[in-house]
């Protein structure tokens, strides 16, 4: 029976889990984006909540400590105290978005972007009934032109 079973987990060993975690979370603080399986972004979702939270809440000394025990490149952990502590510090919650980029050709797997509200470098996906997203594609578009030869 599966009676709250509620958590979000990661169906691999321990250790290889943990990783697993550690490498995406320290990816997305880094990158800004990630593209990653449904499931993946599900479980690391509020562990980068609980470190921008960190970063905030926490004296400088304190936080930087406590995201280096979970990060695995320095250089995320000052990301984090640096441009994200700043670029957050009106939002409570809800660093992260989800957007799905539909199925994995080799296995099925829900494939979707997980990336950070109000990231810089990361292309915000267009939305279902915008106007400009049409007029976007559309001007794109080339004309193509034939040239004959005789």
């Amino acid at each position: 029976m599966r009676h709250r079973q509620s958590r979000r987990r990661l169906r691999y060993k321990p250790a290889h889990s943990r990783a697993l975690q550690r490498n995406l979370v320290t990816s997305l603080l880094l990158y800004e984006s990630v593209r990653t399986t449904k499931k993946r972004a599900e479980v690391i979702r509020p562990l980068v909540d609980r470190i921008i939270t960190t970063a905030k809440t926490k004296t400088p000394h304190v936080a930087i400590r406590s995201i280096n025990a979970f990060v695995t490149h320095k250089n995320a952990c000052r990301k984090t105290m640096e441009v994200l502590k700043q670029r957050y510090a009106t939002r409570t919650s809800g660093f992260t978005r989800m957007v799905p980029l539909g199925s994995r050709f080799g296995d099925g797997a829900e494939v979707v972007t997980l990336q950070l509200i109000d990231a810089q470098g990361v292309e915000k996906a267009p939305i279902k009934g915008d106007k400009d997203a049409g007029k976007a594609s559309a001007s794109k578009k080339t004309k193509k032109v034939s040239t004959v030869s005789a």
